[in-house]
């Protein structure tokens, strides 16, 4: 399987690839450009291509990207709305300059318009942001979300809606967060609740449409609807959710993203927690 974390590039990206590889990992996330930033001074190249010759020389296999937590298609304020818009297209070109084939997103919240009215914004905003994206060649992950507050996305068929509502399929797929989903409802640990997951996801969404997961275990309870990390096996969807994970066929060629808290830190704690969860432990 191809396992990744998120790396920081504090630093530049030229840097993070030889970090991944340090730490025994094969993929890797990264942020554009700060987080909490709308829009950022344009990419240092000489840091680029300084990062593709690393990504080549230490056998990083796919770099994806994360949006800024600031993004909200869902937001019913017009200034926001239209500022998520244009900084996702932001993203998006840095994704092209540094050649990252896609950019993870959380849909959005409704703030209290209700999720009707919210799942129709977002449509809107990727349908604008679509109309934009003639010359670009990253495409838009949006990310399965725990259900906190009122953001939407925690729904299968909230994602189902986006991608049969959107102005072009082949622009829009999809990351599933094993925490995020976990914490929504969707069982993972025994054979039969994990099967029966899947088989709605195949049935509402389609593997076809996945490009990205992010493997965490989650804090909180299932149902729960909090989005809280937790290290792999250590959290509520233990080491049997992960042994159905791991051993899925169907995730053998998605990057798998470690999103767990201490980061690069304690990324080399999961693989090894993941080896013993592979070898049977």
């Amino acid at each position: 399987m191809i396992i990744g974390g998120h790396m920081s590039i504090g630093g530049g990206f030229r840097d993070a690839p030889a970090r991944a590889r340090d730490i025994g990992l094969d993929a890797m996330q990264v942020f554009t450009k700060n987080q909490r930033q709308w829009i950022a001074k344009p990419l240092n190249m000489e840091d680029v291509h300084g990062y593709m010759e690393n990504m080549k020389k230490y056998d990083i296999k796919i770099t994806v990207a994360h949006a800024s937590y600031l993004v909200n298609l869902a937001a019913p304020d017009d200034e926001k709305f239209k500022k998520s818009i244009d900084s996702m297209l932001h993203e998006l070109q840095r994704c092209d300059i540094l050649n990252i084939p896609y950019l993870v997103f959380h849909p959005g919240a409704h703030m209290g318009k209700g999720e009707k009215e919210g799942l129709k914004r977002i449509v809107d905003g990727l349908n604008s942001i679509i109309d934009k994206m003639e010359n670009i060649n990253a495409r838009i992950a949006i990310e399965t979300t725990a259900g906190q507050g009122t953001n939407l996305g925690y729904k299968f068929d909230h994602i189902a809606y986006m991608l049969d509502n959107v102005s072009d399929k082949s622009k829009v797929k999809v990351c599933m967060d094993t925490c995020h989903i976990f914490a929504a409802g969707y069982e993972l640990r025994s054979k039969e609740g994990y099967e029966k997951t899947m088989e709605e996801f195949e049935k509402m969404i389609g593997f076809e449409n996945l490009k990205v997961v992010h493997l965490n275990d989650s804090e909180k309870s299932l149902g729960s609807r909090v989005d809280r990390h937790a290290q792999i096996g250590r959290g509520y969807i233990g080491k049997e959710g992960f042994r159905n994970i791991l051993n899925d066929f169907r995730f053998k060629d998605i990057p798998l993203i470690l999103e767990t808290p201490g980061g690069e830190a304690l990324y080399g704690e999961d693989l090894k927690m993941i080896k013993e969860i592979l070898g049977g432990g």
